[in-house]
């Protein structure tokens, strides 16, 4: 758990590594539909799962030819076998994130058109079925279109009880609450020097021990 006392003594340590995990995120938009949704289903699959359960569930839909499959059959049965949680639910949210997304154009579009970072998680967490707002930063973030974005899951906001930043976990994060919490954290980010996005991995390493994703 990172504290007011470690952080920047942590962030020296890791900031090479984060720095060259968010270098890998930046190359990802300039793939294509294929790569970009296949991070798109890695956060469908993460809401409410873990991330090694979500990354191996990427793995197989991507190796088995599924992504730009319509069949909510198959896609579920890898998401149960990868042990993602709701899998029937979530085959349903993949199938109509890609029509939605991706043979319609429509992250191209947002993409184009969004004012800000802020305004296209907004725009993704109402459009896409799963995602939400943790979800669709995170999505941003894994992909090089979000680095001012916060993703607050209960682990960041455990760490974010540690470091002062607010005083106690939120009981429910309804949309108001999680932007107040991005503004406060975005808040400390400036005062501590140590980026928004560096502060995600950062608190996600303490716990794995990793610059996963």
């Amino acid at each position: 758990m990172l504290t007011l006392e470690n952080v920047h003594h942590r962030h020296k340590k890791k900031k090479e590594e984060i720095l060259g995990r968010l270098a890998e995120f930046s190359l990802i938009k300039k793939q294509g539909d294929e790569v970009l949704l296949s991070e798109l289903t890695f956060c469908i699959c993460a809401a409410n799962s873990s991330a090694a359960a979500a990354h191996k569930a990427q793995l197989a839909l991507t190796s088995n030819k599924l992504l730009f499959s319509d069949d909510t059959s198959a896609i579920s049965a890898i998401l149960l076998s990868s042990h993602v949680r709701f899998h029937k639910n979530k085959a349903r949210y993949i199938i109509e994130a890609r029509k939605k997304m991706f043979d319609e154009k429509g992250l191209e579009k947002a993409i184009s058109t969004s004012k800000n970072q802020t305004e296209l998680r907004n725009f993704l967490a109402d459009e896409v079925l799963g995602l939400g707002m943790k979800e669709a930063g995170h999505f941003m973030r894994n992909t090089g279109l979000g680095n001012e974005v916060a993703i607050l899951d209960r682990h960041i906001l455990k760490n974010l009880v540690s470091l002062g930043v607010i005083k106690q976990l939120p009981p429910t994060l309804t949309r108001k609450r999680y932007l107040e919490i991005e503004k406060q954290m975005a808040e400390f980010s400036a005062e501590s020097g140590i980026p928004l996005s560096h502060l995600d991995l950062l608190m996600w390493s303490e716990m794995t021990g990793r610059i996963f994703k």
